[in-house]
């Protein structure tokens, strides 16, 4: 395909050129080839779309309830309309297998929209206390919106989506390893009738335009999702104007099998968890706990899952696997792989290096390290790549004791047919969400962690509940 120029930004309603040009090559992951040209924002783009978004904020505020579900169902009437071709730019931008990409990256953008549709529902925007005192829920102002590039749609609809719900503006800057999708999906907004101003979209750099979000005194909440390192600049950077921040962040998340669950579809369920979206997941099992009893049976069927696994040109239809994001993305997850060897853990399945026929493009071998231990590189950083630590545990204290060893605490999976043990270990993890036998949360349940996995909730009805400042007014 040809080169795309994609370098405007939509600020105020409108696609407008930056200030100054800085063009960018968005590449594709597969081949490592240019597709399209972006522009990265500066200061002074990003103070342009916080003016509009500032403008905006007092008509879009006091807008009805109504008024605001009904722009949501016009988003989820465009968003429907446009599905294939956000699969497809996903799919190219950042690696993911087309087949996978039309049936999770993509349908992210209709759950997610119809969980808010139904929390709006049930959201009280004002209540009367015990005490007699009124609480008002409003919404908190201009928020500033980072996305990381793994998860494109889906955390671009856990961010704008709720912002614009509950009478807020915003100013988003997405990944600029896929803006592609971001600029669609601002389309699909501009569409759906979204007024001026109240969205608005830059690209950018993090140090950058980011950071220019993050630090604007015009700027009432900061929403991130991104690495943890990244977080905690975020922070630093809203500091000197007390932002409110919301943090989705890093994962190393336990996938703990009891020796009475059912080993084929767990082990299964949890190799191929593992290197779902080519283990760029912040809530990938990418440690399996297993108890010792069962040790060797795991590690057979693991080794045959894991070969398994094949990897893929993201424009096949199929269940393979296809490349990591980036050269960068590429060039951390071998020094991991090369980190695991060098500390004794045994590889079970792949190791360093591209797979075999994959000369272009920043394809990983799916890994599968056994014999580990909780303090390898391995299983304390977050790799996201296709790799899975396989740690042996003794009981069901020593589970949990390794399973919370971690900075982390975003998820966690339990693999057990006692469902008393299931609940009980449950409650002893330090996790944002606990997975028991394969059984997904659903959207509108509330997503987020413990620890450096970050502050607030994303989803549903507690999503809403973020993007909104308590007032209590006294009843005379």
């Amino acid at each position: 395909m040809s080169n795309l120029d994609r370098r405007k930004f939509y600020i105020d309603g409108a696609w407008v050129k930056p200030i100054q040009p800085n063009d960018f090559a968005v590449l594709n992951p597969a081949t490592g080839e240019s597709i399209a040209t972006i522009s990265l924002g500066s200061v002074e783009d990003i103070d342009l779309a916080v003016q509009a978004a500032r403008r905006a904020f007092a008509s879009w505020s006091v807008a009805t309830p109504g008024q605001r579900t009904e722009l949501l169902q016009n988003i989820l009437a465009v968003y429907q309309k446009r599905y294939d071709e956000m699969a497809a730019v996903i799919s190219l931008e950042l690696g993911a297998p087309i087949s996978m990409s039309r049936k999770s990256q993509a349908a992210c953008g209709v759950g997610h929209l119809q969980a808010f549709i139904r929390a709006c529902a049930n959201l009280q925007p004002q209540q009367q206390l015990d005490n007699g005192d009124i609480l008002l829920r409003e919404p908190i102002g201009v928020c500033g919106l980072i996305t990381p590039w793994n998860w494109p749609v889906n955390q671009m609809a856990l961010k704008v989506l709720p912002a614009l719900a509950v009478g807020c503006t915003s100013v988003l800057k997405p990944s600029e390893l896929t803006p592609l999708s971001a600029i669609l999906y601002a389309e699909i907004l501009h569409e759906a009738g979204v007024p001026r101003g109240v969205f608005n979209l830059v690209n950018g750099e993090g140090p950058v335009a980011g950071a220019a979000l993050s630090r604007h005194p015009g700027v009432d909440m900061m929403s991130f999702t991104g690495s943890t390192r990244a977080g905690i600049a975020v922070t630093r950077d809203s500091a000197d104007t007390v932002k409110k921040i919301t943090l989705e962040l890093g994962g190393k998340s336990p996938n703990i099998l009891f020796a009475d669950a059912d080993l084929e579809k767990a082990v299964k369920r949890g190799v191929f968890g593992c290197f779902y979206n080519s283990g760029q997941s912040c809530n990938a099992p990418t440690r399996m706990l297993v108890e010792r009893s069962i040790y060797d049976k795991v590690l057979e069927i693991a080794k045959a899952t894991g070969e398994g696994q094949q990897v893929g040109d993201p424009a096949q239809e199929g269940r393979h696997i296809g490349p990591v994001v980036s050269s960068l993305q590429y060039d951390r997850i071998q020094d991991l792989i090369h980190a695991g060897i060098a500390q004794g853990a045994t590889l079970l399945v792949g190791g360093p290096g591209k797979p075999r026929g994959f000369d272009r493009g920043y394809y990983v071998r799916p890994t599968i390290f056994c014999d580990a231990n909780n303090d390898m590189r391995i299983a304390r950083e977050e790799i996201f790549g296709p790799v899975l630590t396989i740690i042996p545990f003794g009981d069901e204290d020593e589970a949990v004791r390794i399973a919370n060893d971690t900075p982390y605490g975003l998820a966690a999976y339990v693999e057990t047919a006692d469902a008393g043990r299931a609940e009980r270990v449950a409650r002893k993890l330090r996790a944002g969400q606990v997975y028991i036998n394969g059984k997904e949360c659903g959207d509108g349940s509330p997503f987020g962690g413990y620890k450096l996995s970050g502050l607030g909730r994303e989803g549903g009805l507690y999503g809403l509940e973020d993007f909104l400042e308590i007032k209590v007014v006294s009843r005379p």
